[in-house]
């Protein structure tokens, strides 16, 4: 059976496994991450922190260096919707910043750091053992799976659900480029066949994110989108194109035994209202509170809660961004400010 090495492992060194790391450390517990890259991990993301992100993250004393962004705005050609938060902006970051600042604050309150790569697990009543490539065998009370959209621990007790056919997966691609943001919005651009997010992080620099079918050229589509492809055609790129996907991850639950996922690992509907790491913030707090009551299925129903939100209005919105009203969301939106803000609200908090 075996000591614990660790009161909790965390398979995952990602801006929510280190969250998780972070408030397991505040309520007491001996923490140890388990991740195979190298400090700090990039991803093609939007990068922008929701206001509700941002306070989180506040919350734990992390303040990465980025740009405020007061809200959200839809954009078709002429057509536009906005939406001005009300209870503070987000923070456009980019993703190694995030990963940084996030670093440093797990460091400083004493989270400990194991390179290698999770291939095998074993639990029994009283804990649970993984090994795999350069790891140790390594034993825990408690292992939290943050190991993002592939989650290897996801498919090793059994929880993933088949992925969707492929004609319906969605991907996602992200670029910066060195110019100044001509926007105190994050901008989300619609075409006929994909969405492209701009998001500020910094004073001479924008990120942007495209979402779509499998098979993009990040140029050939970005240059295709009306106002936007014009205006950073003649813009110095910074960084290569990184991708990501497919989106669309399902579970049969988030618990097996004594083991919980969380984050992108737990099951993730689509990047389309770019709050996964809010949700992923309020799951491993949830995650946290469970592992001290000893009560997986209090997980089980906080998870329910705290995604509620981002499941019903996500999988709404996507579902009418592939119908033919695709091409009405942002009139609709434009005509229904008070509706569109409130929906901005609700995934803002």
């Amino acid at each position: 059976m075996g000591t614990p090495d660790a009161e909790l492992l965390v398979v995952g060194g990602g801006p929510v496994g280190l969250v998780t790391a972070i408030r397991a450390r505040a309520f007491g517990l001996d923490v140890a991450i388990i991740e195979p890259r190298d400090t700090p991990i990039d991803k093609a993301c939007g990068e922008g922190l929701m206001p509700g992100a941002v306070r989180a993250l506040d919350l734990l004393g992390v303040r990465p260096d980025g740009m405020d962004f007061r809200g959200i705005r839809y954009v078709q050609g002429t057509t536009r919707a906005e939406h001005v938060f009300t209870n503070g902006p987000g923070r456009g970051v980019r993703r190694v910043e995030l990963h940084r600042a996030l670093t440093h604050r797990a460091d400083a309150v004493g989270v400990r750091h194991l390179t290698g790569r999770v291939e095998q697990l074993a639990q029994d009543a009283r804990g649970v053992t993984v090994a795999g490539a350069g790891l140790d065998p390594v034993r825990a009370d408690w292992l939290v799976g943050c190991d993002g959209l592939h989650s290897t621990v996801r498919q090793l007790v059994g929880l993933a659900v088949a992925p969707e056919p492929r004609r319906r997966r969605r991907f996602g691609l992200r670029r910066h480029f060195r110019l100044e943001p001509w926007s105190e919005f994050v901008e989300v651009h619609w075409t006929r066949g994909i969405e492209a997010y701009v998001t500020p992080v910094g004073p001479r620099l924008v990120g942007v994110a495209l979402l779509g079918p499998a098979g993009i050229d990040f140029d050939a589509a970005l240059a295709a989108v009306p106002g936007l492809g014009a205006r950073l055609t003649t813009a110095e790129r910074d960084g290569p194109v990184r991708g990501a996907g497919p989106l669309r991850q399902r579970t049969m639950a988030r618990t097996a035994g004594r083991v919980l996922l969380v984050g992108d690992a737990s099951g993730y509907v689509d990047a389309l209202t770019g709050e996964g790491l809010r949700v992923g913030f309020a799951q491993a707090d949830a995650a946290v509170r469970a592992i001290r009551a000893g009560d997986l299925r209090r997980y089980e129903r906080e998870w329910m809660h705290v995604t509620r939100d981002f499941r019903l209005l996500t999988s709404g919105l996507v579902a009418g961004a592939r119908s033919p009203l695709r091409a009405a969301i942002v009139p609709a939106s434009a005509a229904l400010p008070r509706v569109f803000g409130a929906v901005v609200e609700r995934l803002a908090r």
